[in-house]
């Protein structure tokens, strides 16, 4: 199986957003649609991708404000974790906040759980609650690839906030020491904002969880 990988920063906020497909079926997972962006869907349209799964790894409005305009083009299901489903709701009034004007959600096809195996045509993603960021952030592990999607639990150098709706320093904290930095040394790391990095370089190397 080849697999066609690209992530594009996409929004004012800089969101990353990764299209995940198998170059032979083309069937495809988008992460993280944060925004309405060109070149995201002219990739989408250039490999003729049948993108089947919306995964959102948190429903804060820089990861979710492109998610109806990608589900009216390609017909996908919307999946994320329950804990962020009244965040979700709520984009219209996340937005107004920031100045944005964006169109109603439309409703969530199904709930991600932790330890839940989702199978998307060839890919197997092992969903990790992590919340802390969020009620309802979730990393998503695909161990044959070799890469874990982060969100803003897990920055290069960094963690994600615990100031905004739902946060909890406490929580972040415990999903990073007992979920994501047990992950194995050689995982690749795409963050929710920002540089890759690996799970071994944030153990040795990431400031905020050194000593715990």
């Amino acid at each position: 199986m080849g697999l066609l990988f690209k992530t594009y920063p996409v929004g004012p906020l800089g969101c990353n957003c990764t299209v995940l497909a198998d170059d032979v079926s083309r069937e495809a997972i988008v992460i993280d649609p944060g925004d309405e962006s060109p070149e995201f869907h002219a990739f989408i349209k250039e490999y003729d991708l049948k993108v089947k799964v919306a995964l959102h790894t948190h429903a804060h409005l820089d990861h979710i404000t492109g998610t109806r305009q990608l589900k009216e083009k390609t017909s996908c299901d919307i999946y994320l974790h329950r804990g962020d489903q009244w965040m979700y709701d709520n984009l219209p009034l996340q937005c107004q906040m920031f100045g944005f004007d964006p169109a109603e959600p439309l409703p969530v096809d199904h709930y991600l759980d932790h330890g839940q195996e989702l199978k998307v045509g060839p890919f197997k993603i092992k969903v990790i609650h992590s919340p802390g960021h969020s009620p309802g952030s979730v990393c998503f592990l695909l161990e044959e690839h070799k890469v874990v999607f982060t969100g803003d639990t897990l920055f290069r150098q960094g963690i994600g906030r615990t100031d905004l709706w739902g946060g909890s320093y406490e929580e972040i904290m415990g999903s990073l020491t007992d979920r994501i930095l047990v992950l194995d040394d050689s995982l690749l790391v795409v963050p929710g904002h920002g540089p890759t990095t690996t799970i071994g370089d944030e153990r040795a190397e990431n400031p905020f969880v050194q000593g715990v």
